[in-house]
């Protein structure tokens, strides 16, 4: 479908344009409509007329419209997470693939000239240092040899984040840095990219979960599969209500989002409050120092004016006394120093009283100050009851790493055994070796009394054949002898035969022997092997000791952490529970049994609080997560909650 310089030609932008009219059932969406029979020979005739350029834009631009609408469309009735296999999916990223190499500068190396989607891809990692982690795992996969393949998979990474939108943004923005990669005319550096890049902004609603690890990306072959956006019938009766889904819930994100902006603005509001308090109440604090700090000047200058009172009074007795002539004119002069004297005590006393007043307002301030303090006190039980909660998790894992200590020592009881059983088996072994040894001295006898035996048949058979040849006249006499000689001989026979059937039985229960001996080493070859798992099994103990001893330390510091950060945030969720009407957070030892199935709490099902409501429920009643006013990130809920909730959004939505 592609020709050999990688554009796009005007058949295939005919084919768009009715793939987009049958797609959104109206022609204003995407493209002019085609009505006329002739449509495809004008196309023909576009790039002599156009910029061949502009075309490829053009129809790229629409082919990514039309593939983000649908998968929008078709993941919402698909009601679950997206996975690789999803067939809207791949459409999507053989898009964006032909997007991003439009108009792509090819590169001079070693092995030739390349286009690379991956240097551009990759400068994102510099224009944000969130995008780090997108490209370290990426780099990291075993499975992808090319760029083209570590291009795929930062897509699917980027877009499992639900930051593929604002990844290519900061890209676009930098022309200067795109200028290095694109020609002047490409999709990413026109205007066509910042409206493809808007219309990703709309991808947030979706999940997806794909497994980029056992997938084979650098030898897919990207073509673009028309017939998924050529709908039929049945398609045009459910669009509009599936355009009213996708707007409703556009409308819920949009509410949700506006509602986290305004609780934001509270928060900074509530902060900038308490700022101004402090600082109120510092100025306060030395307003009252410097009113103490008059007060005791106004004091000692009493006691000056008092003072001075007395050492007039005596001078003006004691010239009364001397001078009783002039009197009258002394005591004129002294009324109206006293009366001067009284004038500056009651304007003295009258700033006391306002320096008392003043007083008495900071001390309400103060009252006012230590109510706060009780508040804050309060705040930090409520995170020393998080902190023993955290604890109690480390109580649990401790428990874990005795059940394992207690595994170890069963196994290494069920080896003392098996060293036992191998001892014993040993034992019998030599004792077999020892029976065996017995068996063949007595054999090498047996063989020995064999021997002799012939040797007298052999001396017999020939004193007879001496006899015959010497001794012809006495036959009689040698005939006897013959007879007890062949007497002699047959039990002799006799004799031999139960010799030989007793080394026959000999013989087989040497057999016997040895077999039990074979079947005793296979036993100690068994009891090795369990040995050597044993030590394995030993090896693997510290291992998980040493991983266990680690995710403590991890756990304590995780916990100083926690501390640290509950502590800091900690006025913010109260000005947020205030927010959301004063909800009473039930406290563990007060439930023993879930609200909503009525199962006692145990070790293996844990308590877990609402964040909407503050009741104590099991996992399974509160395996939910939604955004709350006081938490822009999902929470978890209680069911009840969760239903009030999501009819709540439903009814504001309508």
């Amino acid at each position: 479908m592609m020709a050999g310089d990688g554009r796009w030609q005007a058949p295939i932008f005919a084919l768009a344009r009715k793939a987009s009219e049958t797609f959104s059932g109206s022609s204003s969406h995407v493209l002019a409509k085609v009505a006329e029979p002739t449509s495809f020979v004008n196309e023909w005739s576009v790039p002599a007329l156009r910029d061949p350029m502009s075309m490829e834009r053009t129809n790229l631009l629409n082919m990514a419209k039309l593939s983000i609408k649908g998968l929008i469309e078709s993941a919402l009735s698909f009601g679950r997470t997206l996975d690789s296999d999803y067939p809207p999916l791949q459409q999507f990223f053989v898009v964006m693939e032909h997007c991003l190499k439009h108009g792509l500068k090819v590169k001079k190396s070693f092995l030739g000239y390349n286009k690379s989607l991956w240097g551009p891809l990759e400068m994102v990692e510099k224009l944000c240092p969130e995008a780090g982690e997108i490209a370290a795992s990426v780099r990291d996969l075993p499975g992808l040899k090319t760029p083209l393949g570590r291009a795929r998979a930062w897509l699917r990474l980027a877009l499992m984040q639900k930051r593929l939108a604002d990844y290519l943004r900061l890209l676009i923005t930098r022309k200067d840095l795109l200028s290095d990669f694109y020609d002047i005319s490409a999709v990413m550096v026109e205007e066509e990219g910042a409206v493809i890049v808007g219309l990703l902004v709309g991808l947030n609603v979706i999940d997806a979960n794909l497994c980029v690890k056992g997938e084979d990306l650098d030898t897919q072959v990207g073509v673009i599969d028309f017939s998924m956006y050529l709908k039929n019938d049945i398609d045009d009766y459910r669009s509009g209500e599936r355009n009213g889904q996708v707007a409703a819930i556009l409308d819920q994100k949009n509410y949700v989002e506006e509602l986290n902006r305004q609780l934001n603005s509270s928060v900074h509001g509530l902060q900038g409050r308490v700022d101004n308090l402090e600082k109120s109440n510092s100025k306060l604090i030395e307003e009252l120092a410097i009113a103490k700090n008059n007060i005791i000047k106004l004091q000692e200058e009493n006691h000056q004016l008092r003072n001075e009172n007395t050492i007039i009074l005596i001078k003006a007795q004691q010239q009364l006394e001397v001078t009783q002539v002039d009197v009258d004119v002394e005591l004129d002069t002294y009324k109206q120093s006293r009366q001067g004297l009284d004038e500056m005590y009651n304007e003295a006393r009258r700033q006391l009283r306002e320096e008392c007043q003043l007083r008495q307002d900071v001390e309400n301030e103060l009252v006012v100050q230590v109510s706060m303090k009780q508040e804050m006190d309060l705040a930090m039980k409520l995170l020393e009851k998080d902190i023993h909660e955290k604890q109690d998790t480390l109580i649990g894992l401790r428990h874990q790493l005795d059940e394992v200590k207690a595994i170890n020592v069963e196994m290494y009881t069920k080896m003392q055994t098996s060293d036992d059983g191998m001892k014993q088996k040993n034992d019998m072994i030599t004792r077999l070796e020892e029976k065996t040894n017995q068996i063949t001295a007595t054999m090498k006898q047996l063989e020995q009394r064999l021997q002799e035996a012939e040797r007298d048949r052999w001396t017999a058979e020939d004193g007879a054949r001496k006899f015959k040849h010497d001794f012809a006249n006495k036959a009689d006499s040698l005939q006897k002898q013959i007879a007890q000689r062949e007497k002699q001989m047959l039990q002799l026979e006799t004799d031999l035969k139960i010799e030989k059937e007793w080394r026959q039985t000999l013989q087989n229960d040497l057999e016997r022997e040895r077999d039990i001996v074979a079947q005793l080493s296979a036993e100690a070859q068994q009891i090795n092997g369990l040995k050597k798992e044993f030590h394995r099994l030993q090896d693997e103990n510290s291992q998980l000791k040493g991983i266990c001893e680690e995710q403590e330390q991890a756990l304590e510091e995780l916990g100083c952490k926690l501390s640290e950060s509950k502590l800091k945030i900690e006025d913010i969720k109260e000005a947020n529970k205030a927010l959301q009407g004063g909800q009473v957070w039930l406290k563990d030892k007060d439930a023993t049994h879930c609200k909503l199935c009525e199962k006692e709490f145990s070790i293996s099902r844990r308590k877990h609080h609402c964040r909407n409501c503050g009741e104590i429920f099991c996992n399974a009643c509160s395996d939910n997560e939604l955004p709350l006013p006081a938490s822009p990130k999902p929470v978890r809920v209680c069911d009840t909650c969760h239903a009030l909730l999501l009819q709540r959004c439903s009814s504001n939505a309508t």
